[in-house]
């Protein structure tokens, strides 16, 4: 495997650093039940897009921002079921504060509550769905991201577990690994990388100098 140079790392947050699939799941299951929706097609038109960004395209005869209401208040009753990725808090410790950041379709005070239970910490620079005009696979996440870091997004690294999160980081010019979390490797073409856990990411960021073990 080729060792890319980079100078930051960009986050997802849900399947990359919260195991949220479970949670995410029984919401929009509840949801599509309550909506007379069929909950396989809507879920797969969940991953890496905001709630009222998949509401319009599973159910464009309903109010996004009334049914993300409804959304918000099921994700409250889920708050102790996102646990972190299986090495997700060793990975962070490793990397510079200002090295990262996390980019994510979900809103600002649920991920910060759900990092205070697992206890991961926060980095400097934190895009959300609010940030954006365009979410993913739009690439303005990632390019606010870079730029708030200072970084081209060419020296950027993102981390994404979906075919949605992957084509935004490589629209915005970045370098993408995908995580194979939630989806096989096959789904997250044109990732650059792809990574099965995140030892395997730490493993690639060390040898790129970017991660030290602690």
């Amino acid at each position: 495997m080729r060792i890319m140079t980079v100078s930051a790392v960009l986050f997802d947050v849900d399947g990359v650093l919260l195991d949220s699939t479970a949670a995410h799941r029984r919401i929009w299951n509840a949801w599509s039940q309550s909506r007379g929706l069929d909950a396989e097609k809507v879920w797969s038109l969940t991953h890496g897009r905001r709630p009222e960004d998949t509401v319009g395209l599973a159910a464009p005869h309903l109010d996004p921002a009334a049914e993300r209401l409804v959304l918000d208040q099921l994700l409250h009753q889920e708050l102790d079921a996102f646990p972190a990725v299986e090495n997700a808090a060793w990975l962070l410790a490793g990397l510079p504060r200002n090295a990262w950041a996390i980019v994510t379709s979900g809103d600002r005070t649920s991920v910060h509550a759900r990092f205070a239970v697992v206890g991961l910490p926060l980095p400097t620079v934190q895009i959300f769905g609010s940030d954006v005009t365009e979410a993913k696979p739009a690439p303005e996440c990632y390019v606010l991201a870079a730029a708030a870091l200072g970084v081209e997004p060419s020296m950027c690294l993102v981390v994404e577990d979906s075919p949605a999160g992957v084509a935004a980081g490589k629209a915005a010019g970045c370098q993408v690994a995908g995580l194979t979390t939630t989806h096989a490797a096959a789904d997250l073409q044109p990732a650059d990388l792809v990574f099965t856990s995140l030892a395997e990411t730490a493993d690639y960021l060390a040898k790129s100098g970017l991660f030290v073990d602690r």
